[in-house]
């Protein structure tokens, strides 16, 4: 009979979970304290650890570091119900099996313990010791839903090794916040990390950019210089939007994967690069028609981490808005302002297209112009032009009622016992090529931005015939959204 060992102060929930347990099988012993929970592990050698982080005496990262390198094959699963972005890194790089939240469902728990059964003879190694000298926390990457603790955990497990990581996610969505808090969780956190941006640099300098060059090696290269691989010696470099590398460029890169040597532009001698690479795009770069070599995007992705767009962790707005004016109140002197509920209802539903980035630019405009008066529906809606959808409460849009109107004047045209199913398939084929104009034709995102699985809509666009370069034409826009102002 397998052994668990549930650590945690909360009477009700050791009862609970050693109630679940027992009734599925397995053997349970409990402990109320870390330091209880370190006689346990020692006296009774259990299979698995189920832990809290909050536990008084000794904190529980500080026995779940001990019991590491007690049993360091002993899989442990962290719950807490008080969750930083910190504690989740720390406790995933650690060597966590997993990390949940509570309330946890009972079926979620038991998945987790038997998967974490099943691998735990396969755990040899301990995890990396923590850094007692980390600077400051990166309490910047804001966001408490489950897709932000798959992030975390993948930071934590990915950022002790010198595995490439490639990070996707749409533009504003925090990639670069990402490859930050791997650098500083990383066995390289007290070597540099170097930032390109890929698109930002003309292709004609982009390759001495990166390697540098030797002097006379063109035209006003009067001196060496130094390229951002050699100023990342011992650290980390970030390639973002490397989707939009040239060909060339690419090349060059994945030789540095491969063989971890570069020359510069113009010169002979052959350098090591002992630099980490980390990869940003927005792209669908392993479907780029033969704009991306599939071998570098192979050599990139060893370790994917996806961001998710805000209108897909909407749970996280009111957290991430109130960090944004914190900020921004710091920043410009003023006194952090209120949120009227009205206008976060406005945040909560408003898609977000520009993610992150475009919400805290959005409050930052508004707090400069507020003067730190309390934020209305009023010193949002200009920003947010005419997507900006009515709050749940509010009467609906006058755009609602041209929809109707044409409706209406489509019906008494086209009546018939199929009239509601052409009218269907219009407004259909409308979405689909809507989201796809949106999505620069990248099937995954539309279909992320209307809600349904690829598949799905991979078949919608071949009901309607629709390419992946469309146009919208007047008469589909005008059911959208009325006829346009003469």
């Amino acid at each position: 009979m397998e052994h668990i060992l549930v650590v945690d102060d909360d009477e009700a929930v050791l009862s609970a979970l050693a109630t679940l347990l027992e009734t599925h099988g397995y053997r349970v012993t409990v402990a109320r304290r870390g330091e209880a929970g370190l006689e346990r592990v020692d006296l009774d050698h259990p299979d698995l650890v189920i832990m809290d982080i909050w536990l008084p005496g000794i904190s529980g990262l500080t026995a779940f570091r001990e019991m590491k390198q007690r049993q360091p094959w002993m899989p442990t699963i962290v719950i807490t119900g008080s969750s930083t972005t910190e504690l989740a890194i720390e406790a995933s790089k650690l060597g966590a099996f997993d990390y949940l939240l509570k309330p946890f469902e009972p079926e979620q728990m038991l998945r987790v313990v038997r998967l974490a059964l099943d691998s735990g003879q396969a755990i040899r190694r301990p995890p990396p010791a923590a850094r007692r000298d980390a600077p400051e926390s990166f309490e910047a990457i804001v966001g408490q839903g489950p897709s932000m603790h798959e992030v975390y955990k993948a930071i934590g497990r990915v950022a002790p090794t010198d595995a490439t990581v490639l990070i996707r996610g749409e533009s504003g969505t925090g990639k670069e916040l990402v490859a930050r808090a791997i650098h500083q969780h990383s066995l390289r956190h007290h070597k540099p990390l170097i930032v390109v941006n890929c698109v930002a640099i003309p292709e004609t300098l982009l390759e001495s950019e990166l390697f540098g060059y030797e002097r006379g090696a063109f035209t006003g290269a009067v001196g060496r210089r130094v390229g951002r691989f050699e100023q990342a010696e011992g650290g980390t470099l970030m390639l973002d939007e490397i989707g939009d590398l040239p060909s060339g460029v690419q090349a060059k890169i994945l030789r540095v994967l491969q063989e971890r040597t570069f020359e510069r532009v113009g010169g002979n001698e052959t350098l090591r690069a002992d630099v980490r690479i980390i990869a940003a795009t927005n792209r669908d770069i392993e479907n780029a028609d033969g704009q991306f070599r599939r071998d570098l995007y192979y050599r990139l992705n060893v370790v994917t981490i996806h961001l998710p767009p805000l209108r897909a962790r909407r749970e996280d707005i009111p957290a991430l808005a109130n960090t944004f004016l914190a900020r921004a109140a710091r920043e410009l002197g003023v006194q952090k302002p209120v949120i009227k509920p009205e206008a976060m209802d406005l945040l909560m539903h408003y898609p977000w297209p520009g993610n992150v980035r475009q919400l805290e630019h959005c409050l930052r405009r508004a707090l400069i112009f507020g003067r730190g008066c309390p934020i209305r529906t009023d010193d949002l809606a200009p920003q947010l032009g005419q997507e900006t959808p009515a709050p749940s409460d509010a009467r609906p849009a006058a755009g609602g009622d041209v929809l109707e109107a044409e409706v209406r004047r489509y019906l008494s045209t086209q009546s018939g016992s199929r009239a509601h199913g052409r009218l269907m398939d219009r407004v259909g084929r409308l979405l689909v090529v809507e989201a796809l104009r949106q999505s620069g034709g990248n099937l995954s995102r539309a279909a992320s931005v209307l809600g349904l699985p690829r598949p799905t809509l991979h078949a919608k666009v071949q009901k309607y015939g629709v390419t992946r370069a469309v146009q919208i034409t007047e008469s589909d826009r005008q059911l959208l959204d009325g006829p346009s102002a003469s």
